[in-house]
């Protein structure tokens, strides 16, 4: 009778735990199923997505990324390569986020001002510290592999492009208004002799 006892309250206990178990489950599924959705909010509301391993830096060396990426606006972050890859299904047109592609230890920088800023950040940190490898993003829509990623690094940011451009611009009128101010004086100094 008490060995019957004593497996009927074990049996209770059981019961208890699965069902706890069970709920713990379903609530540790919503929250990833929250984390998904947050990754694909960034994703979408993000003008690119760069994938860096960073396997092999130490955290003082991670944390002065963090740093860099911090003070141009762009998110880092450490996510598991699953979610990514559950995000980037939602997002769509992200074809390359798979299995094949996503594996290893993987941050995620996020671009939200500049496009090109994470990739630059990134290569210029990897410069000094050769463990971290660019390895592949999308940017406004489009993927890069890690040798066009590495093309794409090298672009001048926006504000160069912008300054060069204006400065062609008024290479030709500083020209012509030099000439202009030449010939005035050249007529002026005809007129006095």
């Amino acid at each position: 009778m008490i060995i019957i006892g004593f497996y009927f309250i074990k049996s209770l206990f059981l019961e208890i735990d699965y069902k706890e178990v069970q709920l713990m489950g379903k609530k540790a599924i919503a929250l990833k199923e929250q984390i998904v959705e947050s990754i694909a909010e960034k994703i979408k509301n993000s003008q690119s997505c760069v994938v860096i391993d960073y396997k092999g830096l130490t955290v003082e060396e991670d944390t002065e990324l963090r740093k860099k990426f911090r003070e141009a606006n762009v998110e880092y972050k450490v996510y598991k390569n699953t979610m990514v890859r559950r995000a980037a299904e939602k997002v769509g047109n992200m074809e390359k986020f798979d299995d094949v592609n996503l594996v290893g230890p993987n941050a995620f920088a996020f671009g939200v001002d500049d496009a090109i800023i994470p990739a630059k950040i990134a290569k210029d940190f990897a410069k000094t510290h050769p463990k971290l490898e660019l390895k592949m993003a999308y940017i406004e829509g489009e993927f890069y592999d890690a040798q066009s990623l590495d093309k794409v690094a090298n672009i001048p940011s926006r504000e160069v492009l912008i300054a060069k451009l204006l400065g062609s611009f008024k290479a030709p009128v500083s020209n012509f208004v030099y000439m202009l101010d030449a010939l005035s004086k050249k007529k002026a100094e005809e007129g006095q002799e």
